[in-house]
């Protein structure tokens, strides 16, 4: 417990929402024991929010409020300012700006915020000497941020990946144990909250990808590069990829990864976000729900497994307090640490890497009509692009009229040729629809 001279940390909340709400119950729930771990007290003086007279479930009678959220950054009394508004831009942007120019510290959940203008943010709270932390932005409450930045601080990272987004984890998780396909699966996640009313960002891999970039930063010592990520969705998957994946041996996992190799002009880092083939004994296969979790690889270390709750009031919530924790311990330290893994200035500007030189399995679905020769067309393609077929299978009719499935795995070779080899197919008459390119995940 804090001693009685030592001064609460206090704090100021934008947004109650279901985390902003689980936050404070989370600080009154286990109000002694955050005070024990924190050295101090952690109080809540101020919050903003849409609206005022909202029932929340918890009291704000005696907090004082504010209808410009950016004004709790000149609250003389706050020292922290927890942000749990979202958008990258706009009024959350905004308030971070405005606390960190107040000299106030912030923590936020604000993963897009984060990938989009981290950097600049990262600078401010350097200059003003105050801590900017955003464990919640990434993977819930599985303390990934912290677990890159101070645990595997000793080691050079090779490779950093993971299952980071929980409503395409659901989605293609209950497509294995339902058969149902996406469409289907996509309205019964929005019914019971698993995805928002607009999945956009989810189902075509943009949430994964703010998360990578953030990930990436931390574990290279890289500047953030949203705008490098390379990012697939989930809409093209069908019960049938689910179903072939299940007979060859694998699940399908969206994966988020990114890793550093030298190339001739130097090291370049590659991000990417995509559907893939996971091997059934792979450590991410049998994460299924809405779970998340990161691989990290060190020279040292090995592999490691970070693994929960990827969302929720909750998990969302014991991540903030916990970066709360950590700046109420700092201060009393007198150091702050760097936002990343070191100071901004030290961050390499590493260009993006260019995906095609890479080798790997692949997984290629095509529908096509049912008609003859078009499986010689589709085989000749892929030997004048060089491409090694390991096997091949071909379904019958689709119950939806004359489409065929044909389904193929590729020897290893270079993600250049299996370009060039959809390039060779690109417009035919044969194909209905686009290819299906799915990545064979390494062990």
């Amino acid at each position: 417990m804090s001693s009685p001279e030592t001064k609460p940390l206090r704090i100021a909340i934008a947004g109650l929402g279901t985390v902003g709400v689980g936050v404070m119950r989370l600080l009154e729930t286990n109000r002694d024991l955050i005070a024990a771990r924190a050295g101090r007290a952690i109080e809540v003086v101020a919050v903003s929010a849409r609206e005022r007279t909202k029932q929340r479930g918890v009291d704000i009678a005696a907090l004082a409020w504010e209808d410009d959220m950016t004004a709790l950054g000149a609250r003389d009394e706050v020292d922290v300012v927890v942000e749990l508004v979202g958008g990258s831009d706009g009024p959350a942007l905004a308030l971070s700006r405005a606390a960190l120019a107040g000299g106030k510290g912030l923590v936020t959940a604000n993963k897009a915020m984060i990938a989009h203008h981290g950097l600049e943010l990262a600078e401010a709270a350097e200059g003003a000497g105050v801590p900017l932390k955003f464990e919640a932005a990434v993977a819930g409450g599985i303390p990934v941020v912290k677990g890159l930045r101070e645990g595997t601080s000793a080691n050079a990272l090779t490779r950093v990946y993971g299952i980071l987004n929980g409503t395409c984890n659901y989605i293609l998780s209950e497509m294995e144990q339902t058969g149902a396909d996406f469409g289907e699966t996509l309205a019964e996640a929005q019914a019971l909250g698993y995805a928002e009313a607009d999945p956009t960002f989810d189902i075509e891999g943009v949430d994964a990808a703010h998360k990578l970039a953030i990930l990436a930063a931390i574990g290279f010592g890289a500047r953030i590069d949203f705008a490098a990520v390379h990012t697939v969705g989930i809409v093209q998957v069908r019960a049938a990829d689910i179903a072939q994946a299940d007979a060859l041996g694998f699940v399908i996992r969206l994966i988020a990864e990114a890793d550093v190799q030298e190339e001739a002009d130097g090291p370049r880092l590659l991000q990417r976000v995509r559907p893939c083939l996971v091997a059934k004994d792979h450590p991410l296969a049998p994460v299924d729900g809405p779970t998340n979790a990161v691989v990290a690889e060190g020279n040292f270390s090995g592999r490691l497994l970070f693994q929960g709750a990827g969302a929720g009031d909750g998990p969302t919530a014991s991540a903030v307090v916990a970066d709360l924790i950590d700046i109420a311990r700092s201060f009393e330290r007198g150091d702050i640490g760097a936002p990343f893994s070191m100071p901004v200035a030290q961050l390499a500007a590493l260009p993006p890497a260019q995906a095609g030189g890479r080798t790997e399995r692949t997984y290629l679905r095509f529908t096509v009509r049912d008609r003859p020769g078009v499986l010689a067309e589709i085989t000749a393609a892929m030997r004048d692009a060089d491409v090694s077929i390991e096997s091949l299978i071909q379904k019958g009719r689709m119950h939806d009229g004359g489409e065929v499935l044909v389904a193929m795995v590729t020897h290893e070779g270079p993600e250049a040729h299996i370009a060039r080899a959809l390039e060779l197919l690109e417009g035919s008459d044969s194909l209905t629809g686009d290819p299906l390119v799915l990545p064979i995940l390494p062990a």
